[in-house]
């Protein structure tokens, strides 16, 4: 890649600097973004831990001055990794562990923290919900994609305490820069993209902006499969006066994949290790009749009103509808020769959400104490849809290492509402400045919370009610140098009961919510030409997990305490290098059974590395690689199966240069470069074999 780059820079282009869509550092903070504590960027861009963030119902404030621990992020960073599934946005990340694969209902699944990350509740388009299951995102119409670790209860309510991603849409320009690229990609074995990104004011006074996304990909799968994606985003503000913003937000993505990867499940396996590893292309893993289509819409708008230099009052409303229709196999391994009963799920499921939420945020100060306020009231009410007629059960046998000759045929199918859950909010936050040094902070989420389940003939099967639920957050924190942050923080949380799933003998039954708490001491630290975090944390979260009958259920307290540490340090002019880790111990306590076991899904140990090197002689051309190793892994809460330790090596490549007066940019990558045979945890007593090599290119040219 280094090689064909190189020529192509020798050709006579005159070097240039690619200025991307301009917008992001541009772009003024809203009530959408996360905290954040680390940007991993360019080489010669270290992360920017001094800048405003807005961070819902705790208001703006500096990242140094956010005592939580986030990841952020950025499109270029998106776009030179060429990320294809939600793993490969946090690839650098030791708090993360990849379960996705982007060609299956899985696509959204990743550990944080030893937590898997709650579909319903830990998604989020521009600060809205949205339910992330079976949803592959348009990576390449992001600004940016953030992470909130941890518990996220005060911030947003109800959900798991993996924590919440949050997709940060492109934005309209804030000047009257005009903003026009197109770009074609290409990922092995063959399947092609193409992206427009158009944006820029019109009007009297530069009074509307816009920013338009359109993308279509489609072709054949590493896997044998098939796959076809057409995605359109819209971003619009209206600067009605001096004070008062109006803004609007749309996406919507059809994707159609066939030939997806079977799930493998061990809830019957015999053996105490794991059969042997098989490539994640294999086309014994697929069978044509198998597909997952998906459709995704969410539309926003929102009000911002300044009061004054010190107050500012929003007001925003969403509604999001994701659908799926799936027929999917689920193949239980029976033995380590490879042997499994095959079963087959069919059918179609629904989810919508409508929320819309208030807020006034400011300052003010009483005697010698300097206070930023943050009030304001939400509502949210979520229905879920299930398959009337679905179809589940086992239509064969086989063995993983030899082609499937089962099929099943659909009949049709419709669905009813199933479940719905409504939470309405009152929320308070203080941040007192003690003195110039010493801050504290108090927060507390005030919720009425009711969840129903239906059956097939409408009526109500189950209700929870909970009202006056409160989820309070407080943290200390200590500026030890104008840019390290010494804090810490408590907070709790409270996620929504689960309708168990058509695998489980209770298939159908509504559990009801966990409360979890979450303990963290932490540093951050930026400077010049480095910069460092580090935190520990303690998170007690009630268990839940499948028993002896295959009924899934809630039974005692699953504990996780951990250390989590990461640094990017500049090494002269040309060189950028960083790493990350995370050690973590779990058990089960207080429960029927597993006690003492470590938490199914929760690796003891990840550690990841990453370099950037900006060539001096071939100006525009930068290289990087990076790798990551996760430890094995408990695959059930019995411990009886452990998934082994794996090291993944990815290597990349970007060069811009201008072209007849055009910004061009050439991006590659290879994932998995040794072609690495790997087992990788999925969900308790699911794996799936790790994604083989792949290359990714891309080219993109700015008018």
């Amino acid at each position: 890649m280094a090689a064909l780059l190189f020529a192509t820079s020798q050709a006579g282009f005159a070097q240039g600097t690619q200025n991307g869509d301009g917008t992001q550092n541009a772009s003024p903070p809203t009530e959408a973004s996360l905290p954040a504590i680390s940007v991993t960027a360019s080489p010669d861009t270290l992360p920017h831990l001094r800048e405003d963030v807005s961070s819902g119902a705790l208001g703006s404030r500096t990242q140094l001055e956010t005592p939580y621990s986030t990841t952020v992020v950025t499109g270029e960073e998106l776009a030179d990794r060429q990320a294809n599934k939600l793993g490969d946005v946090f690839a650098q990340d030791a708090s993360v562990s990849d379960n996705s694969n982007p060609y299956n209902a899985w696509a959204s699944y990743v550990t944080v923290r030893g937590m898997q990350l709650d579909w319903q509740n830990g998604f989020r388009i521009d600060g809205q919900p949205f339910n992330g299951y079976g949803i592959t995102m348009p990576y390449e119409q992001l600004e940016s994609v953030e992470l909130l670790k941890g518990l996220s209860g005060f911030m947003y309510g109800f959900g798991a305490p993996g924590g919440v991603v949050n997709y940060v849409t492109k934005k309209p320009p804030v000047t009257d820069r005009h903003i026009a690229s197109v770009d074609v990609g290409y990922r092995s074995t063959n399947v092609w993209s193409e992206h427009v990104d158009l944006g820029g004011r019109v009007g009297p006074d530069s009074m509307f902006g816009y920013r338009f996304n359109a993308t279509h990909e489609e072709g054949k799968t590493y896997n044998d499969g098939n796959v076809r994606r057409d995605s359109f985003s819209l971003a619009a503000d209206a600067r009605l006066t001096r004070d008062l913003t109006a803004t609007f937000g749309a996406l919507y993505q059809e994707r159609h994949a066939s030939g997806i990867t079977t799930a493998l499940s061990t809830a019957q396996y015999a053996g105490t290790s794991l059969p042997a590893t098989l490539a994640g292309g294999s086309s014994t893993l697929v069978t044509p009749d198998q597909h997952l289509n998906t459709n995704l819409q969410i539309y926003t708008a929102g009000l911002r009103y300044n009061l004054n230099p010190d107050w500012t009052v929003s007001a925003t409303y969403s509604f999001s509808k994701s659908t799926r229709y799936r027929n999917e196999g689920t193949w239980y391994l029976l033995d380590e020769a490879g042997n499994y009963d095959d079963y087959r799920f069919e059918g179609k499921e629904g989810h919508q959400l409508n929320t819309f939420q208030v807020m006034a945020e400011g300052l003010v100060k009483t005697g010698l104490l300097k206070h930023q306020l943050v009030f304001g009231a939400a509502y949210q009410k979520q229905t879920s849809d299930n398959g009337a007629n679905s179809f589940f059960g086992q239509i064969g046998t086989g063995n993983i290492y030899q082609p499937n000759v089962n099929r099943y045929d659909s009949q049709g199918f419709y669905t009813y509402r199933s479940a719905d859950v409504t939470q309405k909010a009152l929320f308070a936050s203080d941040t007192i400045a003690l003195t110039q040094r010493w801050s504290v902070l108090g927060g507390v989420r005030y919720t009425n919370y009711e969840q129903h389940g239906y059956g097939i003939d409408g009526s109500t099967s189950s209700t929870y009610t909970q009202n006056g639920v409160l989820t309070p957050t407080v943290a200390l924190m200590f500026k030890l140098t104008p840019g390290t942050t010494l804090y810490a923080s408590y907070v709790e949380s409270l996620e929504a009961g689960n309708v168990v799933g058509d695998t489980y003998a209770n298939a159908g039954q509504l559990l009801k919510p966990l409360r979890s708490k979450q303990y963290e001491v932490g540093v951050k630290s930026q400077n010049s030409r480095w910069s460092a975090t580090a935190a520990l944390f303690r998170i007690e979260r009630g268990a839940q997990y499948a028993n002896g009958d295959n009924a899934f259920v809630e039974d005692g307290e699953s504990i996780f305490q951990g250390i989590e540490a990461g640094a990017d340090v500049r090494l002269g002019n040309n060189w950028t290098v960083g790493g990350d880790l995370m050690w973590i111990a779990t058990h089960y306590e207080k429960g029927s059974s597993n006690d003492g076991n470590r938490v199914a899904g929760a690796p003891g140990f990840v550690a990841a590395a990453h370099v950037n090197y900006a060539v001096p002689v071939v100006p525009g051309l930068t290289l990087g690689a990076d790798a990551k190793f996760t430890g094995n892994t408990s695959l059930d809460p019995s411990g009886g199966i452990k998934v082994p330790g794996y090291l993944i090596m990815n290597l990349g490549a970007t060069y811009t240069t201008r072209i007849a007066g055009h910004n061009v940019g050439l991006r590659a990558a290879i994932d998995n470069l040794t072609n690495r045979r790997y087992w990788e945890f999925q969900y308790a007593d699911y794996v799936q074999p790790g994604l083989p090599r792949t290359l990714s290119l891309n080219a993109r040219v700015e008018f």
